[in-house]
């Protein structure tokens, strides 16, 4: 309930409140949470959207035989995360900080979004009914990757619209994800023990 109600409600309406008033293509999160009246803001937001996904991604990988490395990768890209919200962002003041938070943010993305593509993958290897079960979700991370490059494309930079995009379809996907194959799976006729026959052959 708490994550449907974080993912649904939460998530969608703090981070639509905190770029109010901007312009979507021509700024991004980074530059609005370095003004000083959205400075707390942008922090709290940083913190909402590394507990939810790191909480979601551990739950659903707890359906996986094994799954250290990504584990790794899961806890790498929240570290960057709250790495990039604790360097500041003021590049005319601190051109080194503000280069390693753009660093920081970058790789935190595409790890999260490389942890989904392996976790999703991993998942439908498991079973023909994980597979099909988990083909629409193949198709929204390809859509997801694909939108935002075009937004990358048009506005010639990481604008507030990329990630506000980035943010909102990913949290729903896995939300969707994590309470789908949850239902479907957490009882199915498929017991560990065959989950990890599988993953050995296919790993």
């Amino acid at each position: 309930m708490l994550s449907t109600l974080t993912a649904y409600i939460v998530i969608p309406i703090y981070t639509l409140l905190f770029v109010s008033g901007t312009d979507w293509f021509s700024t991004n999160l980074s530059v609005i949470g370095s003004w000083p009246d959205r400075r707390f803001a942008f922090t709290g937001l940083g913190l909402v959207l590394g507990l939810y996904f790191y909480t979601i991604l551990k739950r659903l990988m707890s359906h996986l035989p094994r799954h250290r490395n990504e584990t790794l990768c899961v806890n790498l890209a929240l570290l960057l995360l709250l790495l990039a919200v604790a360097t500041p962002y003021l590049p005319r003041q601190m051109p080194l900080q503000s280069f390693l938070h753009i660093v920081f943010a970058l790789l935190s993305s595409i790890l999260l979004l490389l942890c989904l593509y392996r976790i999703v993958w991993l998942l439908s290897s498991t079973s023909g009914d994980a597979r099909r079960f988990l083909k629409p979700y193949k198709i929204m991370l390809l859509f997801i990757t694909l939108i935002s490059g075009l937004l990358l494309f048009l506005a010639g930079i990481i604008s507030s619209a990329l990630e506000i995009f980035f943010v909102l379809s990913a949290t729903v996907m896995v939300q969707r994800l994590y309470r789908g194959y949850s239902r479907a799976f957490s009882n199915s006729r498929y017991t560990k023990t065959h989950h990890w026959r599988v993953f050995r052959i296919l790993t």
